[in-house]
């Protein structure tokens, strides 16, 4: 199924797998959407791409389609038993290219369990060097509302971070706090570490606040900012409630359009670095 009868079009395939965390502690932003669309899109166009839920609550992994009953291995499995990923990873149904690592209730005691655990910062990194990912092009890790844990794992094991930012009141607010942990992370435990792209999302083009927010974004973040903001889109909420994304569920919503073009900016633009 194709976004405007584009399905045909092939998109560029990186050099080697571009390792992503879509992160921002604020709920509510569009990270789960974002991972999983993002993710369609570039499968729907060529690229291979792995999805490693890693929220507690498993929205990425119900919204592809992913089977979560309480016996169900996980990314837990990983973090806390050793389980390699290559036995934890499925195929998304409907989209060829797109795999899924999917998370259960029991990752939400996972932070705990990680304490306790030698190096427990680069769990998810020892499981991504013991894992042959050079046939994929792409891994999107979906993270946490929080800068736990689960959130620093991410960061450990990526060398990219997208932002999802809501242009909607208080849309900085605690990004600095993001910023700051990315920052840390790369200093201590990651020096590849870089923000490659922010998001707008939630974009109501009737409001001035909205074009306001816009502007302050992209005024702090310039090019880091891609072109394309994905409107409020009922199709977008509804979709995952019948295990979809929007790209399978109404490929010619506004929000499918919209998040098929962001998909293409990050598939076409060279990978950009804050500070640097």
């Amino acid at each position: 199924m194709s976004v405007r009868g584009r399905g045909e079009e092939s998109w560029p395939r990186p050099d080697r797998c571009r390792i992503i965390s879509v992160a921002n502690q604020k709920g509510g932003v569009g990270k789960t959407t974002t991972t999983v669309n993002i993710a369609a899109s570039l499968a729907m166009h060529g690229n291979r791409v792995l999805v490693v839920d890693l929220d507690p609550q498993g929205n990425a992994s119900t919204a592809l389609g992913m089977e979560r009953s309480t016996d169900s291995r996980s990314i837990y499995h990983c973090l806390v038993e050793d389980e390699e990923l290559r036995d934890l990873a499925r195929p998304v149904p409907d989209i060829p290219n797109l795999w899924c690592v999917p998370a259960t209730i029991d990752l939400a005691g996972a932070e705990i369990e990680l304490v306790s655990l030698v190096a427990r910062e680069s769990r998810l990194k020892r499981a991504f060097a013991a894992y042959d990912y050079s046939d994929l092009d792409y891994i999107l890790i979906d993270c946490p509302p929080s800068l736990g844990l689960l959130t620093v794992n991410a960061m450990v094991a990526c060398e990219e971070v997208l932002i999802p930012i809501q242009c909607e009141y208080y849309a900085l607010e605690g990004l600095g706090q993001l910023l700051r942990n990315v920052e840390l992370v790369k200093s201590h435990l990651n020096p590849h570490l870089a923000i490659s792209t922010i998001l707008l999302t939630m974009y109501d083009g009737r409001t001035r606040l909205a074009a306001q927010v816009a502007d302050e974004v992209r005024s702090h973040f310039g090019d880091l900012v891609l072109n394309t903001m994905v409107p409020r889109s009922v199709r977008v909420s509804e979709a995952p409630s019948y295990g979809q994304s929007v790209m399978t569920y109404d490929p010619g919503s506004t929000g499918a359009v919209a998040y098929m073009e962001a998909a293409r900016e990050i598939a076409y633009r060279a990978k950009a670095v804050v500070g640097s």
